[in-house]
């Protein structure tokens, strides 16, 4: 008895690591451009909104001069909102690679 859940046991672990072994080899190159686009889209995801905040906080500083410089607000505001616009991705990923394992 002990020997037969032994066996299956066994058994059940080299198909777990052969299926594990046959997923890593369609994934082989997949992990350095994956991990290469996903910072590429997490910097855009940031850049973006935050050079689309200065461009913005530079008009209005030329066409409505004052005391408050809306460059650095609106660099700021662009900064935030593309921190959350990359958390966005970061979680939307994360979610989708916790998914996967689960499925395993």
């Amino acid at each position: 008895m002990a020997r037969t859940n032994d066996r299956n046991k066994f058994i059940e672990k080299i198909g777990t690591n052969e299926v594990r072994k046959v997923k890593a080899r369609r994934k082989k190159g997949q992990g350095l451009w994956f991990g290469l686009g996903m910072i590429g889209t997490i910097g855009w995801s940031i850049a973006v909104p935050t050079l689309i905040g200065v461009a913005f906080g530079i008009w209005i500083d030329k066409t409505w001069p004052g005391r408050i410089s809306w460059t650095l607000t609106f660099l700021l505001a662009g900064l935030v909102l593309g921190c959350i616009n990359a958390s966005y991705w970061v979680k939307k990923e994360l979610k989708s690679i916790q998914e996967e394992e689960t499925n395993e």
